[in-house]
C-alpha cells in the first residue's frame, strides 16, 4: 500500500508537470518528470517541513540544485499545502510568483534560487555547518543533476563538506544520462560516480532512483553512525511516465502539444 499510494501521487505530481509546460509555454519535461519519484519520497516520507510555518528554525532544508527542474517541485509543494494548486497555472507567465527558474522565497517552501549550476551543493552546505555550529537538529537534503557533476564547484564541496564532519547532509543525484544536447557522457566522462564520491569521503549508496523501497532504505541508513555526509547515485528516466519522452532528449527542450498532453494524462490513467 506504502508504494501504490506514492505512486498514485506522482501520477498527480507528472500530470500537473505537464500542464505546466503547456500553459506556461515552458521547457525542460524530460529533466523535471525524472525526479519526480525521488522529490515525492522526499516530501511525503522524509522531509520535516510544515506548509504551516514553511520558514521554522528549525525546519529541514532542500535545495534543487538543477533549478531548470523546478517546475516538478512547485507541483509537489503545491500538492503538499504550501500554495494553492491553481497557482500552478500561472507558472512562467508575467507577473506569476512561479517563474521558469526559482527566484528566492518566491513561493513558501522554496530555499534558494537556483539553476545556475553547480551552485546548489555549495548552499547547501552552507545550511549544513550552519546546523552543526548551532547545535540544531535539522537535515538538508540537495539533489543534483548528473549534468552539474562536470562543474568544479561540485567537487570543491564534495570535498568541503566530509572534512566538516557533515552527517547531516544528503545528497541525491538525478543520474538520468542526458545533458541539454547530448549524453552525459559524451558531454564529459562522469563515471564511475559512486566511486568518485566514495573516495571523496562521502556514504555512497547507487539505487533506482524509480523505486520507492530504495529510497526508503537510504533513509533508514540516514545519518549514519561514522560522520558523514550521504550520496546516493539514484539512475532514473529522463521523461520517466510518459512512454513517447522516456530517455528522448528532444523533451529538454520541446514544448507538448494539446494533443500530447491529452495522450500524456491516458498514459497516466488521469
Amino acid at each position: 500500500m506504502y508504494t501504490i499510494s506514492l505512486e498514485n501521487i506522482s501520477k498527480k505530481i507528472r500530470s500537473s508537470i505537464i500542464d505546466m509546460s503547456f500553459l506556461g509555454k515552458a521547457p525542460h519535461l524530460g529533466s523535471a518528470l525524472s525526479c519526480v519519484d525521488i522529490l515525492v519520497a522526499l516530501y511525503w516520507n522524509f522531509l520535516q517541513i510544515l506548509p504551516q510555518n514553511p520558514h521554522d528554525r528549525l525546519r529541514d532544508r532542500f535545495i534543487l540544485s538543477k533549478g531548470h527542474a523546478i517546475a516538478a517541485l512547485y507541483a509537489i509543494l503545491a500538492h503538499k499545502g504550501f500554495f494553492p494548486l491553481d497557482l500552478l497555472s500561472t507558472f512562467n507567465k508575467n507577473g506569476s510568483s512561479l517563474p521558469e527558474h526559482p527566484s528566492p522565497k518566491c513561493v513558501p517552501g522554496l530555499e534558494a534560487a537556483t539553476g545556475s549550476l553547480g551552485h546548489g551543493l555549495s548552499l547547501g552546505i552552507g545550511h549544513a555547518l550552519a546546523g552543526k555550529i548551532l547545535q540544531e537538529s535539522y537535515r538538508v537534503v540537495v539533489l543534483l543533476g548528473d549534468g552539474e557533476c562536470n562543474e568544479g564547484t561540485i567537487w570543491e564541496a564534495a570535498l568541503f563538506a566530509p572534512s566538516k564532519k557533515l552527517d547531516n547532509l544528503l545528497v541525491f543525484i538525478d543520474y538520468n544520462k542526458w545533458q541539454a544536447t547530448d549524453r552525459s557522457e559524451e558531454v564529459l566522462e562522469i563515471a564511475p560516480l559512486q566511486d568518485k564520491w566514495k573516495a571523496f569521503g562521502w556514504n555512497t549508496f547507487e539505487i533506482d532512483g524509480h523505486d520507492y523501497g530504495a529510497i526508503s532504505q537510504v533513509f533508514n541508513h540516514f545519518p549514519s553512525s561514522n560522520g558523514k555526509p550521504t550520496a546516493v547515485i539514484a539512475h532514473t528516466i529522463k521523461g520517466k511516465g510518459i512512454s513517447f519522452m522516456e530517455d528522448d532528449n528532444n523533451w529538454h527542450y520541446r514544448l507538448p502539444t494539446e494533443e500530447e498532453v491529452i495522450i500524456a494524462k491516458k498514459e497516466l490513467g488521469l
